[in-house]
């Protein structure tokens, strides 16, 4: 099973349990924080007790609506670019087309530069 995804109900039994004695509000942080990692109490406790990287489902859903934007910044750039090239001189000079193309290009390679750093970041 992978860190970072809830257990079913009829996941292996492990073999030991091991109490861990918390506050009402430190109880209610470590749940917040085990649904965050998208696990039980138990699975989050353990993994950071055996020191495993965790990830944040927050982090993997803000990395996919990145990935749309991205997209729709591609397509944006390519309608846009298709018009005013059939436009030819008439809208905006050819060189400033290309600069708005190599902008857009650059914003989505940033885009991608942050989600690599999301998903591929070493914690």
């Amino acid at each position: 099973m992978a860190i970072g995804t809830k257990e079913k109900a009829s996941a292996r039994r492990r073999g030991k349990p091991i109490e861990v004695w918390v506050t009402d509000e430190e109880k209610v942080a470590i749940t917040e924080k085990a649904d965050e990692a998208g696990m039980s109490r138990s699975g989050y406790l353990r993994a950071l007790g055996i020191n495993t990287p965790l990830r944040s489902v927050v982090d993997l859903k803000a990395v996919s609506d990145l990935a749309k934007v991205n997209g729709d910044l591609g397509r944006v750039a390519g309608l846009l670019k298709l018009w005013l090239e059939e436009k030819r001189g008439q809208g905006a000079p050819a060189m400033d087309v290309d600069a708005l193309m190599r902008e857009f290009r650059r914003c989505q390679g940033e885009v991608r530069a942050l989600m690599s750093k999301v998903v591929y970041e070493k914690k």
